[in-house]
């Protein structure tokens, strides 16, 4: 694929080992103050509330109210040295390995691209998998500080950037794909709407968006017995792990109609598939 018209010619600054030393959050301190204990176990237990960030934190004033919900029955959601890496972990456990699965997928539908955008990018696992297929040209984006840290640390040939997934600081057209991994189910529609147009805008035309997200099927279009018979044990496992973490925003995404979204957005849907845990998609900028 031809490289991205505006290849390095106006590219943000990356995150250095400045920006890395984070402040401790709440959640750090729960073996050293009891009420950080007490809230860390009542969030384990009830679900999730704001997130307290540290005062200090770099450019942690900039974050919307839909970052400051916690996930997945996270304490403090993604803004914590010790959930950072312990939610890395689990995430990997929790999904039976399917995850790798389609970070690798989701890899291949870009291999042939130059430059690649990794927008949500988490600790840089999908980045990772990108670069590993020969992509020379990977950045990633996201707003936790503390999950780019693990990132850097694990993916340092990764251009790594803090920011917003509905306001990038690329220029208009630089990407030959864009890639995001569980990204759009943890955003509300206006925000789903917002990153979509962003997306169109850094990619070039003819450029692809591929996406992974948790297929609907586990999470209501079927009984336990019908889950049971099309996937086994998978299928019930699956359908628990939905109903058990906080997903504020998981219905707002699976009540959409994504194909017609994505036309209305000025994409063609060149895949669709749908396949217990994902649903995978690859658009393509008209």
């Amino acid at each position: 694929m031809v490289p991205a018209a505006h290849a390095r010619r106006t590219d943000p600054a990356v995150v250095t080992a400045a920006d890395l030393e984070l402040p401790r959050a709440w959640p750090d301190d729960i073996f050293r103050r009891l009420s950080a204990f007490v809230r860390f176990v009542r969030t384990l237990l009830l679900g999730g509330r704001h997130v307290v960030l540290p005062p200090e934190l770099l450019r942690g004033h900039d974050l919307p109210d839909y970052l400051l919900r916690e996930f997945h029955r996270m304490p403090n959601g993604y803004y914590s040295h010790m959930l950072a890496i312990g939610y890395e972990r689990g995430f990997e456990r929790a999904m039976l390995g399917h995850v790798t699965a389609v970070r690798r997928w989701m890899a291949q539908q870009v291999r042939e691209c130059h430059a690649v955008l990794d927008i949500g990018c988490g600790s840089g696992k999908l980045g990772g998998a990108v670069a590993a297929v020969g992509v020379p040209d990977v950045w990633g984006i996201d707003a936790s500080l503390y999950q780019l840290k693990i990132a850097s640390r694990d993916f340092p040939a990764l251009h790594l950037v803090q920011g917003l997934a509905e306001s990038t600081p690329f220029d208009d057209g630089r990407f030959d794909a864009v890639a995001a991994c569980f990204l759009f189910h943890e955003l509300p529609t206006e925000a789903q709407d917002a990153v979509l147009f962003e997306m169109r805008r850094v990619l070039r035309p003819g450029g692809r968006i591929v996406i992974a997200e948790p297929s609907a099927e586990q999470m209501h279009n079927r009984s336990f017995v019908s889950l049971w018979r099309r996937h086994g044990w998978r299928g019930i496992y699956f359908r628990l792990l939905a109903l058990l973490v906080t997903e504020p925003y998981l219905e707002q995404w699976h009540g959409r109609n994504v194909v017609e979204w994505a036309t209305n957005h000025g994409f063609a849907v060149d895949k669709d598939e749908s396949a217990l845990p994902f649903r995978r998609l690859v658009l393509r900028r008209l």
